[in-house]
């Protein structure tokens, strides 16, 4: 009887497992249905703008709602250089943190950093502007800026008057809202490295910085390159911290002390304000630039961490 009962249950239970991996399918595939919708939906708004202005909008330096002219080349500017200066500060910073986490740290210290180092990440984007304006900007204006002037004061990069607001108090708002997503993920990577790979090294003779500069990092690169990929994604997104810091001046200027621009700063400003339809569809589709270049980019980071993660399981194997 108990056979029976159970080789009945067998079909109940197999037709389960069906429905649980039909309904697992379909939650996963209602993530790219969902970017593709957003994708549609922003393509459909900013089709006027895409008419009209086509290639020539990322070549065009003129903002001009009243006329009707839109370009966002400053805005891909300011976007960009200030992504890269935070990667250039925050890199450095990060990967130290990373190694002394998963090489140096003791194991009563590496639990209460870590939990700072996320909670650090988990602040509001609006918090860090107003420490940007009431604290960062007047320390960049009154401090910063004149050791930079004195010192680097002959180079493009630094003339200017000394506003505080501008790329380089954007640059550093990112720098530190980036460092957790390269800490988090490169102390991951950095762990993941096989055990045997820092024996080797001891046993050949190695110092502690020598078998993590030769045994632990080359195997970890890519894993790190992808936590770098990750931060600029975050950083290419990033807008209310950047908003009230960077100056909200759409033109391209060599100083990192002027003011400047970016895509969702610009977005952020001005959605609300867009009287015709034309300025909504240029901001759409500034944002649809936007939505390309940070999927792209978070794309990369995934495939260069899925590399290392295959590098361990061979390497265990």
């Amino acid at each position: 009887m108990g056979v029976i009962e159970a080789g009945t249950l067998r079909p109940v239970a197999r037709s389960g497992d069906r429905l649980f991996r039909l309904f697992m399918a379909a939650m996963a595939a209602a993530v790219p249905l969902i970017m593709g919708a957003i994708l549609a939906a922003m393509l459909v708004v900013g089709w006027p703008a895409i008419q009209r202005f086509g290639l020539a909008f990322f070549a065009t330096s003129t903002w001009d709602p009243v006329a009707q002219q839109f370009g966002v080349m400053p805005f891909i500017y300011g976007t960009l250089v200030s992504s890269a200066l935070a990667l250039l500060i925050a890199v450095p910073l990060g990967l130290g943190v990373a190694i002394f986490l998963a090489e140096l740290a003791p194991r009563w210290l590496r639990a209460p950093v870590g939990f700072l180092v996320e909670l650090l990440a988990a602040i509001p984007s609006v918090v860090f502007g107003l420490w940007g304006i009431f604290v960062l900007v007047p320390r960049v204006r009154t401090t910063l800026t004149p050791a930079l002037k004195t010192t680097l004061g002959f180079l493009p990069l630094f003339q200017g008057p000394p506003l505080g607001i501008g790329m380089l108090a954007a640059s550093l708002i990112l720098a530190i809202m980036v460092v957790p997503f390269i800490v988090a993920v490169s102390t991951e990577v950095m762990r993941a490295v096989p055990t045997t790979q820092r024996e080797a090294a001891l046993a050949l003779g190695a110092t502690r910085w020598e078998t993590t500069r030769r045994a632990v990092l080359p195997y970890a690169r890519s894993g790190i390159a992808g936590a770098i990929f990750l931060a600029l994604a975050r950083a290419l997104g990033e807008t209310m911290a950047v908003t009230m810091v960077i100056g909200n001046v759409p033109q391209i200027r060599a100083s990192l002390l002027a003011p400047a621009y970016t895509i969702p700063a610009v977005i952020a400003n001005e959605f609300t304000e867009a009287t015709s339809d034309l300025y909504v569809a240029a901001l759409i589709y500034a944002g649809i630039v936007l939505f390309i270049v940070t999927v792209l980019v978070n794309v990369a980071a995934r495939l260069l961490v899925a590399r290392v993660a295959r590098g361990v399981g061979a390497g265990r194997e």
